[in-house]
């Protein structure tokens, strides 16, 4: 069988100018990266603003395990076969960080013959949104200490210090390290600390603006500090909002690649669902529902993360009303839950996937409680059968569930069609009436409460001294009726990763609480969750290369 970056390699590629102008987007309103990516531009915003929205489609999974899922290669194999039916679609994605792709996870475009190409330039530098986040955040690091350095004149409180430095890559030694050593030009020695790109705020205010103006203003009121009276310190006390939107002006501008199909694709942003709010850009999903009449997009990791975080964080700051949601599962990945060793899932374990199932049916009770019509599919193995599948079928139908096998990982969007038509019908038939979970004016306590006891089902939170202190300061400080962002492991519905399927009797312990003023969320950081991730023993780097003719191999 053919790797991913094979089938890619192997595929002709649409010039990007053709691919978009199937649906109406001229040449004057792409900024070209070579012939096979591009960034839109404002003037096509302005041009399409005023048209009706399409149809919003969310694809989420269950938790992920070891088995894999394939949630990407879902949404762009449901593009495909949407398409394929004659319905105008386009599927909006987050771009991939460099911390999996060198890690565990490998490359992040989808699979086999449902991916977004061209598949190396996206999972590596891209057009550089990524490297630009990067720059903007260090350089409001950089302004900070450079203030402390020149005199102080804000009194910041350099005990209190809580903007962090940041890297795509994983690089568990820069989680906590010390700066300003040497001599006394090199600045004041402090302890400081590194997030990964994806886990910075100023990633998530890039997927949340909707323009210029608004990116601005979002940067400004990022808070770096604290001042010895307690007060907080911006990043437009710092004057150093114009200096990071000049970085980032490009980076806002939505990206345009091709899927194996020439299906156009939005690929924009990239924020971690575990550490952050897992979701492409507001900018590419509201361009995306302008052009087509049926937008996928997804959420990061599982609906207790993602999908959750897109309903509560994303959804009410664009004023987005989705309307179906797609849960992804495998039938290996179901018995994984079930207890069954990743080296024993080939196998058909009828009593193992009836344990294991309860971890889907939490999912389909979490997506029910915002009142979004559900279709649940499964990617399709060899090793799957026939009776395995009647048991899912079944299971999903019992619960209101629409229900479809999906093999667009070996067939592309001629694989989908049964998947396509299930959400055709769902659009169709099945009138969305979503809301959030919770009011934005529950104090922020009770936000965090519901969440673990509705989304985890968890019997109650525990909460850090540390973690109350700081919840009664933010409610003090005017940012009591911020949406929640949770910062869970996603392997367990829990906050300890090892209790996979549906466990009870647990609480959700919260270690940490802060503000992200320009995004527009508190983060809880829950359990032993890091915003800085490790490479593991054998990180996929060792099998990456490129030959002498500048082939990359070993990417996925």
């Amino acid at each position: 069988m053919k790797s991913d970056i094979q089938i890619a390699q192997e595929t002709r590629l649409s010039h990007i100018r053709d691919v978009a102008a199937d649906f109406g987007i001229t040449d004057d309103d792409l900024e070209l990266y070579g012939k096979y990516k591009a960034k839109l531009s404002d003037e096509l915003w302005e041009k399409v603003k005023d048209r009706p929205d399409g149809k919003l489609v969310l694809v989420t999974a269950i938790n992920p395990t070891p088995a894999g899922e394939g949630k990407t290669t879902i949404s762009i194999g449901l593009t495909e076969a949407l398409n394929q039916m004659g319905k105008k679609t386009l599927v909006a994605l987050r771009e991939p960080s460099l911390g999996p792709c060198f890690g565990v996870k490998g490359g992040a475009t989808g699979g086999g013959y449902a991916q977004v190409v061209p598949m190396e330039d996206m999972n590596l530098h891209f057009t550089g949104d990524f490297h630009a986040i990067t720059s903007a955040n260090n350089l409001l690091a950089a302004l900070l200490d450079n203030h402390i350095q020149q005199g102080n004149a804000l009194d910041i409180d350099t005990r209190n210090i809580v903007w962090k430095r940041c890297l795509d890559m994983n690089d568990r030694v820069l989680r906590n390290i010390v700066v300003g050593l040497g001599a006394k030009a090199d600045g004041v020695v402090r302890e400081d600390h590194f997030v990964i790109t994806v886990a910075s705020e100023i990633m998530a205010i890039l997927c949340l603006c909707d323009n210029m103006k608004d990116l601005k203003e979002r940067l400004g009121r990022i808070i770096v500090a604290y001042n010895r009276n307690g007060d907080p310190v911006t990043a437009a006390d710092l004057n150093a909002v114009g200096a990071m939107a000049a970085l980032l002006k490009d980076a806002i501008m939505p990206n345009i690649v091709q899927t194996l199909e020439h299906t156009p694709a939005l690929v924009h942003g990239g924020p971690f669902a575990n550490i952050a709010h897992g979701c492409n850009s507001v900018r590419a999903t509201k361009t995306a529902l302008k052009l087509a009449d049926i937008t996928v997009t997804e959420a990061g990791f599982g609906a207790d993360l993602g999908a959750e975080k897109f309903m509560d964080i994303k959804c009410r700051a664009a004023g987005l009303k989705p309307d179906a949601v797609v849960i992804v599962a495998t039938v290996k990945a179901l018995k994984y839950n079930g207890g069954v060793k990743k080296e024993d899932l080939g196998a058909e374990n009828l009593e193992a996937l009836k344990k294991g199932i309860v971890n889907l049916e939490k999912h389909i009770e979490n997506i029910q409680k915002f009142g979004v019509p559900i279709v649940v599919t499964l990617n399709s193995f060899l090793t799957d059968t026939e009776e395995e599948y009647a048991f899912i079928r079944d299971f999903c139908q019992e619960r209101g569930c629409e229900f479809a096998l999906a093999r667009v990982w070996a067939e592309g969007g001629k694989g989908g069609l049964e998947l396509a038509e299930k959400v055709v019908r769902t659009l169709e038939t099945k009138p969305s009436s979503y809301a959030p979970l919770y009011p934005l004016d529950m104090p922020l306590k009770d936000k965090i409460t519901t969440i673990a006891r509705e989304m985890y089902g968890a019997d109650g939170v525990v909460f850090a001294p540390a973690a109350t202190r700081a919840l009664k300061k933010l409610t003090e400080l005017g940012f009591g009726n911020l949406p929640i962002c949770m910062a869970k492991n996603q392997y367990s519905l829990s906050d300890d990763p090892k209790k996979l399927g549906r466990p009870t009797g647990f609480k959700v312990n919260v270690r940490e609480v802060y503000v992200s003023a320009g995004a527009g969320f508190v983060v809880v950081l829950t359990g032993d969750v890091m915003t800085m991730p490790g490479l593991p023993k054998e990180p996929a780097a060792n099998n990456i290369d490129v030959n002498e003719d500048g082939m990359i191999t070993g990417l996925f």
